[in-house]
């Protein structure tokens, strides 16, 4: 709250009649209330300039406040309108409603009313953030049910203890001029298709977390389209209630009545959507996406060429995969790793009733786009995030993809969403919702998170597990798991190690494979040859590695830093037998999926994160002539720590008949 004070302070001065009342509704902690911050500000509201018009009066409030609203005195000046979203020094226009926001509302329906799930979320006074829920959250106290919900399949649903289960819309709430171009996408879609975007965005609709752990190369595509609709849904209600709440206050003025209490319909700043993808070209293919809700002429996309230049490839270049003969390069590998691969962007995108504006600034952008990297650049190079402090939806794509860049990077950015300004960039307090200024916010539990990924990871998990707070809920797809197709008569080792401890597994896993599994493989005049280690992490690679020079074992690596002159040297030696071993990383192959040849034995140090790596080294000793299954030996080192990595190869009951083999 310190903070909150100092904030203001900067911006009005000294605060006047603010009355600060403390409570101590639990008995142990007090809770701080504002009652007053909402009556402290200057508000500045927006009619649209015409031609022969004069402009409309400007509103200010005296230094000197009433708290009584009914008393307050104004003064008036002849100048441009504004609504503050929140102005970084050296902005101008890009925080201001101006014409091509629309001074007016749309026409259509007012559908911002109580029951509009919009509005029981994000609305001033929001029914869902109840003491109950916030003591539930803070404690991790959830209530889980699983259900099967249409083409989602199985799901578990958490809610907060105490805390009933938001409705779902059976008509979904999307405004009429959104959801007309999307019902003509859909009729072009197949039925499973249009079924699935409606199960998700029947789901979206209650503004709970969303983790979808099984995007597929075949429904990605439409479970974005579902996904955009809804982020582009919501800046458009949250926009209108701003608009609205502009032509009530100009008019009241005009009347000289009192102005209308209930006008609270904003955060620190304007960014509200906030996008994390990969990759450049992740990033082109969600704007096509977002664009495909606002089509021209109704809508222009400014600076759209300037956007495809930067996050596609460069003019003249080819692109290897796209033109690689089929079968050449996995699918998967193809459509992750076409297009412009640099992993450090961020663009901020307004939004208007008639336009979509890429590359706006940040304090004047609706929707960010942007990689974990280039979060954390920007982030550090400005040396605050006030440009994330109201972040009302987050959305997460390509997760997986995600785990094999720098996680790092993800939990840097999830630690300073939502967290108080530490300047005021013009911030119109009297438009603050409540929840804002009593610090609700910063703890994340109103934050609908969408999480996209095509299978989990031990860190997604933990991102839904602990980093996810939302009062409404959250509900994660849960899959059940085919073991993988392998070679017929091919036999698979797979070796536990005890550990009752997670953070003593990587050392417990070292320890078990360089004084038990590695000595019975040297043992072995057969598997001390022609063997690949495939080691999944990158500190354990480093370690392994380390460990066979020092004992002068004959083995060559392929990793993430291996240049294309050492890959083939490496590839090389391993072939003609010049090396004995073969150390390969998880991420070099995600990264470079080469076909390795002269595999006779495989062991896997840690079961791989894509269950599709798996079955490619062990198809790649067919590779070479008259290799028989009998002539492969594998083995996968696992511990129960391993239950994601290893459900996804031997299938959900073959992975729970595995961990629980040796009574753990």
């Amino acid at each position: 709250m310190t903070r909150i004070f100092h904030i203001i302070g900067t911006q009005f001065g000294a605060l006047h009649n603010c009355k600060v009342v403390m409570s101590n509704d639990d008995g142990n902690s007090p809770t701080t209330s504002l009652l007053t911050l909402l009556n402290v500000s200057a508000a500045k509201y927006t009619k649209r300039k015409r031609e022969n018009e004069e402009p409309s009066p400007y509103l200010k409030l005296n230094k000197r406040r009433s708290l009584d609203r009914n008393k307050v005195t104004f003064s008036h000046e002849d100048r441009e309108n504004s609504v503050s979203f929140g102005l970084a020094d050296g902005e101008k226009a890009s925080a201001k409603i101006d014409e091509e926001d629309e001074d007016k509302a749309d026409n259509a329906p007012d559908q911002e009313d109580a029951q509009d799930p919009y509005e029981s979320h994000f609305g001033a006074k929001s029914s869902i953030l109840t003491d109950s829920a916030r003591e539930s959250t803070d404690k991790r106290s959830w209530t889980s049910t699983s259900s099967s919900r249409g083409k989602l399949w199985s799901v578990l649903e958490s809610l907060p203890i105490g805390s009933s289960k938001p409705e779902q819309s059976s008509k979904l709430p999307i405004l009429e001029r959104l959801k007309k171009p999307f019902k003509e996408q859909q009729a072009k879609h197949t039925a499973n298709d249009t079924e699935l975007q409606n199960d998700i965005l029947s789901v979206l609709s209650t503004y709970s977390d969303f983790y979808y752990t099984q995007t597929s190369l075949d429904t990605i595509t439409r479970v974005r389209e579902a996904i955009s609709l809804h982020a582009l849904n919501h800046v458009t209600k949250k926009r209108r209630r701003i608009l609205k709440n502009n032509e009530r206050l100009v008019h009241a003025s005009k009347a000289s009545v009192p102005l209308p209490e209930d006008v609270q319909d904003q955060g620190f700043t304007r960014p509200s959507v906030l996008i994390l993808l990969p990759f450049r070209s992740s990033a082109l293919k969600w704007l096509d996406t977002l664009t495909s809700h606002t089509p021209s002429p109704s809508y222009q996309v400014e600076n759209r060429a300037r956007f495809r230049n930067e996050f596609d490839l460069p003019e003249g270049a080819v692109d290897k995969l796209a033109t690689a003969e089929p079968g050449m390069y996995p699918r998967d590998h193809v459509e992750t790793f076409k297009g412009n691969m640099d992993d450090s962007f961020r663009v901020g995108i307004k939004l208007t009733r008639k336009s979509v504006r890429l590359f706006s600034e940040f304090y004047g952008s609706d929707i960010i786009l942007a990689s974990p990297l280039g979060l954390r650049l920007s982030i550090e190079k400005q040396k605050n995030a006030d440009f994330l402090s109201s972040i009302e939806l987050l959305i997460f794509d390509q997760m997986d993809v995600v785990t094999m860049q720098n996680w790092e990077h993800v939990e840097f950015a999830m630690s300073n969403l939502n967290k108080l300004p530490k300047e005021s960039h013009d911030t119109d307090f009297s438009r603050i919702k409540p929840w804002y200024l009593d610090g609700q916010y910063v703890e994340n539990l109103q934050m609908p998170s969408i999480l996209l990924s095509a299978y989990e990871t031990p860190e997604t998990r933990s991102l839904y597990n602990h980093s996810l707070k939302n009062v409404a809920g959250k509900m994660r797809t849960v899959r059940l798991w085919a073991p993988v197709q392998v070679p017929e008569d091919l036999e698979q080792n797979f070796v536990q190690f005890d550990c009752s401890s997670i953070k003593d597994e990587p050392d417990k896993r070292f320890t078990y494979f360089m004084t038990q599994m590695f000595p019975a493989i040297m043992k072995s005049a057969v598997q001390s040859a022609n063997t690949v280690i495939f080691i999944p992490s990158y500190f354990d690679f480093i370690r392994v590695r380390n460990h066979l020079r020092k004992q002068g074992v004959s083995f060559t690596v392929l990793s993430e830093d291996s240049s294309n002159q050492d890959i083939s040297r490496a590839r090389q030696a391993f072939f003609t037998g010049k090396k004995s071993f073969l150390l390969v990383t998880e991420r070099f192959h995600f990264y470079r999926r080469y076909k390795i040849r002269g595999i006779r034995n495989l062991v896997f140090y840690g079961p791989p994160d894509h269950p599709q790596f798996y079955t490619e080294f062990l198809s790649y000793p067919f590779l070479d002539e008259d290799v028989e299954p009998s002539d492969m030996t594998c083995r996968v080192l696992y511990s129960k720590f391993d239950w994601l990595r290893l459900e996804r190869i031997a299938g959900t009951k073959g992975a729970t008949r595995l961990i629980k083999q040796n009574g753990t």
